[in-house]
């Protein structure tokens, strides 16, 4: 267990890691905007910025906007894949979705050509298909399947749907309608269309807060049993395919950059979320809806570079560069 005076370590830490990714009141950090879509309002909330963490033994730390919900938007990616894999198996999934970077945004329309399959789960062609995946007799039962997961994810049994979030992504989606039909028509997704962007855009629009994202990866990295509950929430076997990937892809376009500058396995979302792993130790939830020109949080991303950089915490440093706490260090 982390003893009291390292978790008032933590916390001065994790306050002053808000402060430094924190223009001022009323002002933006470079680079940063905010997009109006998902949902409407989020303009208006630019100054939001929740800050969490999650030990893999349960102790939790929480700064600034942690009451706040907001959609996972790409980050139910992660989450989305793990259940496919559970319901088809490492073989069938790979020979439906990649696990290749693209190198493109999120939303491009581009596809492994020699596998005949989207790249990877954590752009949208790939989620899709994973979606396409779930199994389930009907599109609400299969939602509904990918809800209690994240609950699992969570440890929290109300999360929801945010239906005002799901209504209005449902009628702003040809891009994504216009890519299944493509995808159906090249045999890479099968059945029917709208009950395939119906799960994808569900999971989508869960809502969840940067504590509960921090417990989201820190079950991640606790194996897939949720450190709150004890219940496990992903099978053993697909836990490193789930996590290799989000490393590998997580951050759109910038993945590779990702990957070499601050080297913390993560997925990000367009309502400001950022949800970090450093496997076998700890879970990272940010929100802050101001992104980058990727669609990354501004301020999520400030804060996992000054883990990395000023913290020690790249899952390839030496273990004796770690500044935090004691949290990453092992016994």
């Amino acid at each position: 267990m982390v003893a009291q005076a390292e978790r008032e370590l933590v916390q001065q830490q994790f306050e002053d890691l808000r402060s430094t990714c924190t223009a001022g009141s009323g002002v933006l950090l470079p680079g940063e905007e905010v997009v109006s879509y998902y949902p409407p309002e989020m303009e208006a909330r630019a100054e939001e910025f929740g800050l969490a963490g999650t030990n893999v033994d349960g102790t939790q730390w929480q700064v600034g906007d942690c009451d706040v919900r907001f959609p996972l938007h790409s980050i139910s990616k992660v989450f989305t894949y793990g259940v496919a894999l559970e319901d088809n198996g490492l073989t069938e999934t790979l020979r439906r979705v990649g696990v290749e970077p693209s190198g493109d945004p999120f939303n491009s329309i581009t596809f492994d050509q020699a596998g005949n399959r989207p790249f990877n789960p954590m752009i949208n062609a790939g989620a899709l298909v994973a979606a396409n995946l779930v199994h389930g007799a009907t599109k609400e039962e299969r939602a509904g399947r990918l809800l209690e997961r994240n609950r699992l994810f969570t440890g929290n049994p109300s999360l929801e749907i945010d239906q005002d979030v799901l209504d209005e992504q449902l009628v702003s989606n040809d891009r994504n309608l216009g890519l299944c039909y493509l995808m159906r028509s090249l045999g890479m997704l099968h059945g029917d269309i709208d009950d395939t962007l119906y799960v994808y855009l569900a999971a989508c629009s869960i809502t969840v807060t940067a504590p509960e994202l921090s417990t989201m990866g820190a079950t991640l990295a606790h194996g897939g049993v949720n450190p709150l509950t004890g219940e496990r929430a992903l099978p053993s076997e697909h836990l490193r395919t789930v996590v290799s990937v989000m490393s590998m892809c997580g951050m759109y376009d910038a993945a590779g950059e990702w990957a070499h500058d601050v080297g913390i396995p993560a997925k990000s979302g367009v309502s400001g979320g950022i949800m970090g792993v450093l496997p076998r130790w700890f879970g990272l939830g940010v929100y802050s809806p101001g992104l980058d020109r990727h669609g990354n949080s501004v301020r999520g991303v400030a804060v996992c570079r000054e883990l990395s950089s000023r913290f020690g915490l790249h899952v390839f440093a030496d273990p004796q560069e770690s500044r935090f706490g004691r949290i990453a260090q092992p016994d």
